[in-house]
């Protein structure tokens, strides 16, 4: 099957309860959009339930799923550029396997691109059902923080759900990086872009496999990947910091000479104490940066693609396709 005018890309990790309902919600919407012209793109990133068993079973039945398995969990970020990589839709819609973001926005999302010109309709969450006080503060004070620190204007209360043009996901693709912050991307690429208010629903059946400390290192690869504020941060603290010490100077030089002789034991663990906690700061900061400088001198291909069901994919700009023998469509290394 050659190129389609759309393409559903969802990435999925452990959704075996959801991908029966996420096949049958995404197909009838696909064929009222663009009947018989469309693919789904299923990315299986490492699940350890029955999800690819599923997928293969979808993809053997029907001909317009093609269900890409990773090698290994890669994290939901690269099993989507897995996934962007492989389809070969005029438009892309991005969407999670748990049925949050219903699918049947996708006309709307569509009349809106045709009446507007635009390359990208990005969803913005006017309410997020079934979804804690903590994480919803969470997400805002993380889009507020991003929205203040980024050096590009990074839409507020917006997920990876969104409908693409050819063009914007082709310049997407162009982007090397390895920690893919992809909202955060697409932001950077520019074109006509336009929001889409809708409510985001409760997941269809599971529960979230975002732990917390995945949500911190997604944070820390989205500042460090769009802002060098943090570096900035560290030198304006440490200019407080002389200055702060100045004035401790100027304190106990006063003092010395009017003959009240400062203790120094208890001022001096003060100042050690106050300069190895800016010190470790500032280290703590520029490691971040230089770790990320390290990971991306590797030149590692992002993913690594061990099996294909469905239809042969195309060509990956930064993935590995390790595929049996058996395949029709070979291996590509990463171009």
């Amino acid at each position: 099957m050659g190129p389609v005018s759309l393409s559903i890309v969802a990435p999925c990790y452990n959704e075996e309860a959801n991908l029966a309902a996420l096949h049958a919600r995404v197909a009838a919407v696909a064929q009222a959009v663009a009947p018989d012209d469309y693919e789904i793109v299923l990315v299986n990133d490492g699940s350890s339930d029955g999800s690819w068993e599923i997928m293969q079973e979808l993809a053997r039945h029907e001909e317009r799923v093609l269900a890409i398995n990773l090698s290994r969990n890669h994290g939901h970020q690269l099993a989507l550029t897995a996934g962007l990589d492989l389809c070969s839709g005029a438009r892309i819609l991005i969407i999670d396997a748990d049925l949050q973001d219903p699918p049947e926005l996708l006309p709307a999302m569509v009349a809106q691109m045709e009446a507007s010109g635009a390359d990208v309709v990005y969803g913005v969450r006017r309410a997020r059902a079934g979804e804690t006080a903590l994480k919803r503060s969470t997400a805002k004070i993380f889009y507020r923080g991003m929205s203040r620190l980024a050096s590009i204007d990074i839409p507020r209360d917006t997920g990876d759900f969104r409908l693409m043009s050819r063009r914007a996901l082709d310049a997407l693709l162009s982007l090397p990086e390895q920690a893919r912050f992809i909202r955060g991307m697409v932001a950077w690429i520019g074109f006509r872009q336009l929001p889409f208010l809708y409510d985001r629903a409760s997941r269809h059946a599971g529960r979230s496999h975002y732990s917390w400390s995945k949500m911190v290192r997604f944070a820390l690869d989205a500042v460090t990947g769009f802002s060098t504020a943090p570096l900035r941060l560290a030198s304006h603290f440490g200019l407080i910091l002389i200055g702060g010490l100045m004035l401790l100077m100027t304190y106990i030089a006063i003092r010395w000479l009017t003959g009240n002789v400062v203790p120094g034991w208890t001022s001096l663990m003060v100042v050690i104490v106050l300069l190895g906690a800016a010190q470790m700061l500032v280290l703590g900061l520029i490691g971040e940066y230089l770790g990320r400088l390290f990971i991306e001198a590797k030149r590692r291909p992002l993913y690594i693609v061990s099996e294909i069901a469905g239809r042969a994919g195309g060509t990956p700009q930064h993935g590995y396709l390790a595929l049996p023998a058996a395949a029709d469509f070979g291996q590509s290394l990463d171009g």
